[in-house]
Formats: C-alpha cells, sequence, structure tokens
C-alpha cells in the first residue's frame, strides 16, 4: 500500500472494525439533504449514498486534517545549480469553497534555487495538501507559492494554475470549457526575461 494509501485510510477508517465516527455525523446531514430534496431514502440506488458521501468528503478534505501538511525532502545545492527547476502539467482536483463542487486542472511550478533543492516528487503532495480541503483557486496558488518560498528560500518561485469549474459549468452561467488561469511570482520571477522564460518552457509540448 502506498504513503498516500495509507493516509486516506486513515482519515476514513481508523481500522478494522473502528471506523471514524466522523462518517455516521456527516451521513446523517446528507441523509437530511437528500430527504428535503425529496428523495426515497428506500431506493436501492440511494443505499449506502450518504455514507459513501462522507467518505468521499474525508478523502476530499483529507488537507484539513492535523498532521497532513507533506514531509517534504529538501537537499543541499551542492552542485550550485542556479537555472529554474519546472515540474509542469501537474494534475489536481479541489472543491470549490463557495458551493462545494469540484474544480480541476493542472498546474505548472517554478522556483530558482539558492542553498537548497527540492526532491520533485514533493511538488505533487504540496500541490495536493493544499487542494484537499474547500478551496479558492486563487488562494491555493498562492498557498503554493509561499510555502516553495517559505520551505526553500529560493531566488524566486513562479506557480500558474489552470483550471476548470464546475460552478461555472453546470450552474449560473453554464460555460463548459471555461477555462479560469491564476499566478502567483516571488522574488526574481518580477523580472520579465525570467517570468517569459517559465512561461515559454510551460507552453512548449517538446520539453
Amino acid at each position: 500500500m502506498s504513503e498516500r494509501e495509507r493516509g486516506l485510510v486513515s482519515v476514513v477508517d481508523a481500522g478494522a472494525g473502528s471506523p471514524d465516527p466522523r462518517i455516521e455525523r456527516i451521513a446523517r446531514h446528507v441523509r437530511g439533504i437528500l430527504t428535503e430534496l425529496g428523495l426515497d431514502l428506500a431506493d436501492p440506488n440511494l443505499t449506502e449514498t450518504d455514507r459513501r458521501v462522507a467518505k468521499l468528503y474525508l478523502e476530499m478534505f483529507h488537507g484539513l486534517e492535523e498532521g497532513a501538511e507533506p514531509a517534504i525532502t529538501t537537499f543541499p545545492n551542492e552542485e550550485r545549480y542556479s537555472a529554474m527547476v519546472i515540474e509542469k502539467q501537474i494534475p489536481f482536483y479541489s472543491m470549490c469553497a463557495h458551493h462545494l463542487v469540484p474544480f480541476y486542472g493542472h498546474a505548472h511550478l517554478a522556483y530558482i534555487p539558492n542553498d537548497t533543492i527540492l526532491g520533485l516528487s514533493k511538488f505533487s503532495r504540496i500541490l495536493e495538501f493544499y487542494a484537499k480541503r474547500p478551496q479558492l483557486q486563487e488562494r491555493l496558488t498562492e498557498q503554493v507559492a509561499n510555502y516553495l518560498e517559505n520551505k526553500l528560500a529560493p531566488q524566486g518561485v513562479m506557480v500558474v494554475v489552470e483550471a476548470r469549474h464546475l460552478c461555472v459549468e453546470m450552474r449560473g452561467v453554464k460555460k463548459s470549457g471555461a477555462v479560469t488561469v491564476t499566478s502567483a511570482i516571488r522574488g526574481i520571477f518580477h523580472q520579465k526575461p525570467v517570468r517569459e522564460e517559465f512561461l515559454d518552457l510551460v507552453r512548449r509540448s517538446d520539453v
């Protein structure tokens, strides 16, 4: 079982025979919502829906758990690497804090090191940690940038997030396929040539 799977098991079920007590408390509220909508809870298609939703919420909001912050691995920058480190097209799924429906997409993360470099797998862990909670895309973008800046003390950080929001596509204006883009810039990335290099590398399909 992977580290991520072990973490989710600990969130949803404290162990065989000792389920997370929050499951039933959340399920009770879900049953109330279904009843208010006029749905027949005896319908076989709704059997266990309340508990499935409860478990889904505990998984989707895992970033709120105490101790859920990823333990990142950093290394001394012995080679004095001073060019850009980019991890692009990192997929994520989150829940809109305004309507509790999903938004999802990709993030592109970059930093230019000083004395410390980051283990590459940690980019995804950092993004997932902040995505797994009721979230705003703007806040998610800033939180990831702040985390990288605080943990690495790099020359600069830039984060770009591209996402589709089901609260835009399913309700209200109902604009299917609309993509929202947000960015956060720190340090040397405020310099236009550095920022443009990053954006060019993100756009290129051969990198």
